[in-house]
């Protein structure tokens, strides 16, 4: 069997926030609803914290031209739930952009399939060279190459 296309993060880490709601020690003696109950409630089955899916944008790249029945088949048997394929990969054609942010700093290449049933790169002459970083402090990334323009101050 080969090895899944996501990793586990440490969600422990300092600093990381993974959009955590109230706290039930805040209404445990109160009648009225506090502000930090608003967002209170479990997880939803939907939200995933901790995975990490850069493998599997690597492994959707390193497959462009490749048939895509073969590569959605083999992504999806790989992953925890098919739904991260399609972050990248757009199904209609209005859904398709030339890159797509991931995260806060990460930037990949938009992909699509064609009427060929061929996974494609939207714009595939689009490359670290031609983005710009959105902030000084993080080092941003595209399709795991590091941008090579530097950050400016938006003119005022």
């Amino acid at each position: 069997m080969k090895e899944p296309l996501y990793r586990r993060v440490n969600t422990r880490a300092r600093h990381v926030h993974h959009d955590h709601g109230g706290d039930y020690r805040h209404r445990r003696t109160t009648k009225s609803e506090t502000s930090s109950d608003l967002t209170r409630g479990p997880m939803g089955r939907r939200a995933r914290r901790g995975l990490d899916y850069t493998p599997l944008f690597r492994f959707l790249l390193g497959k462009l031209g490749e048939d895509w029945d073969g590569v959605r088949d083999e992504a999806a048997a790989r992953l925890d739930s098919p739904d991260p394929i399609h972050w990248l990969v757009a199904r209609q054609p209005h859904e398709r952009r030339d890159y797509v942010r991931i995260g806060e700093a990460s930037y990949y290449s938009g992909l699509y399939v064609d009427d060929e049933n061929r996974l494609r790169a939207v714009a595939p002459e689009l490359g670290a060279d031609d983005l710009e970083p959105s902030c000084p402090c993080c080092t941003h990334t595209f399709n795991g190459v590091r941008f090579s323009r530097k950050y400016r101050e938006p003119e005022r």
